[in-house]
Parts: structure tokens; C-alpha cells; sequence
């Protein structure tokens, strides 16, 4: 009988393990309690027609076997511990956890027993031997395929039968008296077939028997193999019927190097005849290079991948040659010859479908997505349980902040992900042409229509996932048919009358605020309620400034393959650079800030530092500052500028200027950094990069 659970308290900790009882065998949500209707797995109990509650009081305790609390506040806990039934176990946010993983081990380990029988019963029905298994008692506990060949029975009818009520003759009883192994014994079936078997007891450690096995193997097999050595000339003939039809060039030499066979395709691409070949050295259709047949009878080695010239017009090719080794002596050696330039047209034609492939499939994963901060760790993991469900999923968050990258991790991660994922930006596609895209039109539908009509990107995505970027965009008649196609899941094609049926995950995107525009109304409010089943908010990235350094060097290794440079790293200060802004185009922006930043670094450089962007527009002072850097002021010592002919480059100039200022406010403070930094205005941090810049520069100059 299953366990009757609530779960109080629905943030991570509760929405976890309701995701994880969902599904139990062991255990039954009966409800589920949070104060906040915006708790996030408020929506996912709802969808699962769980009773949610703001006071765990409301739900019937004689209903509850188990309370799980995973709120951790101590006052409810208190509450819980005093006034809930005798007969409930309450179990606290650190049991939960424990509980989770236990349960999270069990199932794990029940796939991996599950898997280790599918392993176990895969290797011993691809078994040429028959083998029969039974009990103590004597009842088949299994038998293999080969054993329901041989025996000419089903498994269905044997298993939890008696050993002799399947095969009379059978002697495995005798073995589980005895407890006697029998080793290559004849046997004769009732049927007068006639096996070879062994017969071995199972007895443990104590030496008690627990069953007997029998392997055993048709006779009738010796008769079969004298059959095939008398068809040996047959086979021979067959195998030469296929090396004769083969597109691929084949050719054959004996242990001397003498040729034996070619086929039509070696004669296409070298031009020579059979009666240029036979009996001739293995080196008479070789222009430019050494003969690999020969190589190859010298070592007994397999040779591949040898480029040469043969034949009468030079022909460029590819050669593999294997050894033909019978009973461990050389009998000769095939050779296998590729045309390089049907390699090359097949390999262009290789990426060209790599090409369509790629605008069909999905290519990002949560891997992907890098960061630390709370709000895309809680993004990525409602993403996560999203995936694992075929509900609609509305990705909202301004623009470049990575919506599309979550489309792809929830398709990659959903079990659609074998299957096609399609992207269709609402707003790049006019609304004449739109419909006929979404949802495909029928032959005649339209001037210019295509013969026999087209399918729409629904019908491409059938059984995958659909990624509606921009939906915020779409007209009210658009809104109207897509609403249509959600809640029926199916769609009428442009022109048609007949309603074809489809199975499709659509996550759609949108940087709108669609509550102000149901206000406005131009979105629709019943379409809204349709795509806001599992809302997942991506936060701007000036909301999560500090995972800008995890997302740069994710960057800026794209940006080292797409450009061609070696730039290992981000220093402190271009990080605190970068920092200081407050990305209005998220991380698209900071894409593009880094790929110009690289371009304007000289060749030999590999850190990207602040001072490389200050060649852009973006780093101009009235929107992006650079790290504190302070002039001389009234409370802090004025420096002699240095003499013209001292200077050398302006970044060196400038460096050794504002070090000598750091000097004279540390001197001052009696070396104090703390309340040097204080005083210049800059973190301790930045004092001692600043400090060490200082120190690297004169050092180069002295």
C-alpha cells in the first residue's frame, strides 16, 4: 500500500521531492502546502491535480501517513511536532534529503540490476548452446533461444513448468539427487533427436543445492557442418559473385604476389583488364608509389590509408590491404581501392548534410549554460524538471540573455531529444507567410504554391520539440491558430479541410511583458494561460554581474576557434572592467564587446586587459568606466609629470604615473593599504593589481 505524503513548503527543496514522488511506486502526494502561490512548484502540483494549501492544518491529518518539511523554519516544525496525529511521521528538510538520495539509490540501483539481467539474458540467448535452467524443486527457471530451437518448445509454455512435464527425458532431476556433475553425455529427446549435454548442479557456499543447469548442442550440427565443407566450392562461387558486384575496386594476390581476382570496379578506375592482371606481379598497375600487396606479405600486417598513382590515367587513390591467413599460414592478400576524388565529392556532400542536420537539431545542453549566481541556478533547474514533462514552456528575459540556449538544454534533456528540434522566429517572417510556415499549405492553396503542397514546421517537428522565438510578436489571427493547434494538437493546412493529428513539445521565448500586453489586448489572454504552463524567468545579466568572468572564457573560446587567436584569459581588471556596466543587450552585447576587444589585441598577446577596450565605442566614459583610476586631487600628493623625453608608450606612461601616485599615498598612510584604498578610492584589490602593473613596468625600464 502506497505511503499517503504532504509536502510543506514547495521552493527548490519541496519542488525536488515532489518530482521525485510523482512517480514512486512506494509513495502518493496527497497534497502539498505553501503561503506563496508564486512558490515555483506551486504550478507543477497543480498540474498533477494535487490539493495546494496555505496552512497545513486545512488537509485532513487521517489522510496523511507522511509529512515531509522542507521549509526549515523551527516554528512550523514546533507547530508540526505538537499538533500533528500519533500515527503521521514528520519527517524534517534534512531527513528529506536523505530520503531523497536513498530513494535516488534504490531506483538507480534497480536500473542497474535491471540493465545487468538485460546484459545477462542478451549473452546467454546469443548462446549457440542450448541451456536450460531449474530450481531445487525441479521448475524451469529459464532457458535460452537456442534451447527452444533444439527442444522445440516456447519459453512461454516452459517457464514455472516442471522439468520433466516440458522434457520428459530429461535427467536434470537426477543431477539435483546426486549432486553430480555429468559432462558430455548423450541424450536422446522424445521426439528422437539426439544432443550432447552437461548437467551441473548449483549448491552455495554451504553446500546446499539451490538448482542444476544443463548446456547441451544439437548433434545434428556435425551432420550440418560436413554439409557446408561439400558446398565449400558454392561458397567460392558466391563470395566470387560478390566481390564481382561490388562498387568498391577490389583486388586479389597470392602468397607470391601474383594476381588472382579483380572485379569491374578495380577495371573502372585503373583500366586494365583481367588478362593484364592475373597472373601478373602485384606491381603492374602501379604508376607512383611502392606496392602495398607487397608490404603487406612481407609483414603479415595490415596496411591502410596509402596514397599512390595506378592505372592508365594516374588515377589518385586511397589503398587499404588485409593478409588472408588460413590455419595462421599466408595464403595471399586483398586489397580494396578508393577513388580520392569520389572521397572528396562524398565528403562534400557529407557536410552539406551536416549543414541541414545542424539547422535541424538541437546543439546546446545545460552544460552549456555557465553561471553561479541563484538566478540562473534556479532557471536551469525548473529547465531541468521542465524538461522531463511534455508541458508547454514559456522562456521569459530580455533579449540576448540566452533564451534560445535553454531551448536547446530542454530538448537535449527531454526524451524528444532523438527526435527533431525546429526554431521559428515569429518576428523575422511576415504574417502572408507565417501561417503557411507554421502550419503548411495544400497544392493550389495560393499563387506560387508548391505541387503537392508542402509540410509545415509542426508536421517537420512531429515528435520533437518546436522552439517559437519572439511569440510576443504574433498578430491576433495568428494568436487565434496557434491557440487552436495547442489545445486540439492538430492543424488544418493552408487550403485543406482535413485535420492532421500532431505530437509536439513547443517551448516559446518572449523579451514582451505579456501581462501588459493582454491589458493592451494584444495578446490573448486564453493563448497566455495555454503557453504559461511552466514560466521560466532568465535573469538580465546585469542582475548576475558576477558570473560575467564564467561567461567570458566560454566566450572567449568561441571567439579564439571563429577568429583564429590564442587568447587564454580575462585579467582581474578587465573583469571589474566589464563589471561596471550595465549590459542593456545582455550577453549578446558581451559577446560582441569581447570578439572586438580581441581584435584589437596585438597578435603575441594572450590576456585580455581593460585598457584593450578603450578603442571602442562601448568603452567610451559615459558608458562603461574604467577601473577606478584617480588623478591627483587635494588629498593626495601631486607627482612631477614626466619629462617628454622619458616617455616611452602611453600605457607605460600612464602605468608608472599613477604608480608613483600609489607610492606617495602609501607613504603618507604609512604603508596602510586598506586605508591607502580608502583614501584613492579603489578596493584593496585593485590597489595591488595596480601596485604590481606599477612594479612590472619600472622593472622593464631599468
Amino acid at each position: 500500500m502506497k505511503q499517503r505524503v504532504m509536502i510543506i513548503g514547495m521552493g527548490t527543496g519541496g519542488t525536488a521531492i515532489l518530482s521525485l514522488l510523482l512517480p514512486s511506486d512506494l509513495f502518493k502526494v496527497i497534497s502539498v502546502v505553501d503561503s506563496s502561490e508564486n512558490a515555483i512548484g506551486v504550478p507543477i502540483a497543480k498540474k498533477y491535480k494535487k490539493p495546494v494549501y496555505k496552512n497545513w492544518k486545512d488537509q485532513n491529518q487521517d489522510e496523511i501517513d507522511i509529512i515531509f518539511d522542507t521549509t526549515g523554519d523551527p516554528i512550523l516544525h514546533q507547530d508540526l511536532l505538537k499538533n500533528k496525529m500519533n500515527h503521521i511521521i514528520l519527517i524534517p528538510g534534512s531527513i528529506a534529503k536523505i530520503v531523497k538520495r536513498l530513494v535516488d539509490e534504490k531506483e538507480s540501483l534497480i536500473k542497474f540490476i535491471s540493465e545487468k539481467r538485460k546484459q545477462q539474458d542478451l549473452i546467454l540467448n546469443s548462446a549457440h548452446d542450448g541451456m536450460i535452467v531449474v530450481d531445487r524443486n525441479g521448475i524451469i527457471q529459464f532457458l535460452n533461444k537456442s534451447a527452444e530451437l533444439i527442444l522445440n518448445i516456447q519459453k512461454e509454455n516452459a517457464i514455472g513448468r516442471a522439468i520433466l512435464d516440458a522434457v520428459p527425458t530429461s535427467q536434470l532431476p537426477r543431477v539435483l539427487q546426486t549432486k553430480q556433475k555429468e559432462v558430455n553425455q548423450e541424450h536422446i529427446l522424445i521426439n528422437g533427436s539426439k544432443i550432447f549435454t552437461t548437467r551441473i548442479p548449483i549448491i552455495d557456499d554451504d553446500g546446499i543445492i539451490k538448482g542444476a543447469f544443463s548446456v547441451f548442442k544439437d548433434d545434428t550440427e556435425v551432420l550440418n557442418l560436413a554439409q557446408e565443407v561439400t558446398s565449400l566450392k558454392e561458397v567460392y562461387s558466391m563470395l566470387e559473385a560478390v566481390i564481382q558486384s561490388s562498387d568498391e575496386a577490389i583486388s586479389v594476390v597470392d602468397e607470391n604476389g601474383k594476381g588472382l581476382i579483380i572485379n569491374p570496379a578495380y577495371t573502372r578506375i585503373t583500366g586494365l583488364t583481367s588478362e593484364q592482371v592475373i597472373g601478373k606481379p602485384a606491381t603492374i598497375d602501379i604508376k607512383e608509389g611502392e606496392s602495398v600487396h607487397l608490404k603487406v606479405l612481407k609483414t603479415k600486417q595490415a596496411v591502410r590509408g596509402v596514397r599512390m598513382k595506378v592505372g592508365k590515367q594516374n588515377r589518385d587513390v586511397l589503398v587499404n590491404v588485409a593478409p588472408v591467413l588460413v590455419d595462421g599460414k599466408l595464403k595471399g592478400s586483398v586489397g580494396v581501392i578508393h577513388d580520392v576524388s569520389e572521397i572528396h565529392q562524398l565528403t562534400n556532400e557529407l557536410n552539406r548534410a551536416r549543414q541541414i542536420i545542424r539547422t535541424l537539431e538541437a546543439k546546446y545542453s545545460f552544460e552549456d549554460i555557465a553561471g553561479e549566481s541563484e538566478g540562473i541556478k534556479l532557471a536551469i533547474m525548473q529547465a531541468q524538471l521542465a524538461a522531463n514533462t511534455p508541458a508547454t514552456v514559456l522562456l521569459r528575459g530580455e533579449s540576448g540573455t540566452g533564451k534560445e540556449l535553454f531551448a536547446h538544454a530542454i530538448h537535449n534533456e527531454s526524451d524528444r531529444k532523438y527526435n527533431k528540434f525546429i526554431r521559428v522566429n515569429c518576428a523575422a517572417i511576415s504574417e502572408s507567410l507565417l501561417e503557411s510556415e507554421l502550419f503548411g499549405y495544400e497544392e493550389g492553396a495560393f499563387s506560387g504554391a508548391k505541387r503537392g503542397g508542402k509540410r509545415g514546421v509542426f508536421e517537420e517537428a512531429n515528435n520533437g520539440s518546436i522552439f517559437l522565438d519572439e511569440i510576443g510578436e504574433l498578430s491576433p489571427t495568428m494568436q487565434a491558430k496557434l491557440l487552436r493547434v495547442l489545445q486540439e494538437k492538430e492543424l488544418v493546412r493552408v487550403g485543406g479541410t482535413k485535420s492532421i493529428t500532431i505530437n509536439v513539445r513547443v517551448i516559446a521565448a518572449t523579451n514582451v511583458n505579456l501581462e501588459e500586453a493582454i491589458v493592451k489586448g494584444s495578446f490573448r489572454e486564453d493563448l497566455y494561460y495555454r503557453l504559461n504552463k511552466i514560466p521560466i524567468f532568465i535573469p538580465a545579466l546585469r542582475d548576475r554581474l558576477g558570473d560575467i568572468s564564467f561567461i567570458s572564457e566560454i566566450l572567449l573560446a568561441k571567439i579564439n576557434q571563429d577568429y583564429g587567436r590564442n587568447v587564454g584569459r580575462l585579467s582581474e581588471g578587465a573583469i571589474q572592467y566589464l563589471k561596471e556596466y550595465q549590459w542593456p543587450g545582455n550577453v549578446r552585447e558581451l559577446e560582441n564587446v569581447l570578439g572586438r576587444a580581441v581584435i584589437f589585441m596585438k597578435q603575441y598577446e594572450t590576456v585580455l586587459e581593460y585598457h584593450h577596450f578603450s578603442a571602442m565605442p562601448i568603452a567610451s566614459k559615459s558608458i562603461v568606466k574604467e577601473p577606478n583610476v584617480y588623478l591627483p586631487n587635494d588629498n593626495v600628493p601631486q607627482v612631477e609629470k614626466p619629462k617628454i623625453e622619458e616617455i616611452t608608450n602611453l600605457d607605460g606612461m600612464v602605468t608608472l604615473y599613477e604608480g608613483e601616485i600609489i607610492e606617495r599615498a602609501l607613504e603618507k598612510n604609512n604603508y596602510n593599504k586598506t586605508k591607502t584604498a580608502k583614501e584613492l578610492g579603489v578596493s584593496v584589490r585593485n590597489l595591488y593589481y595596480k601596485l604590481e602593473k606599477y612594479n612590472n613596468a619600472k622593472n622593464s625600464m631599468q
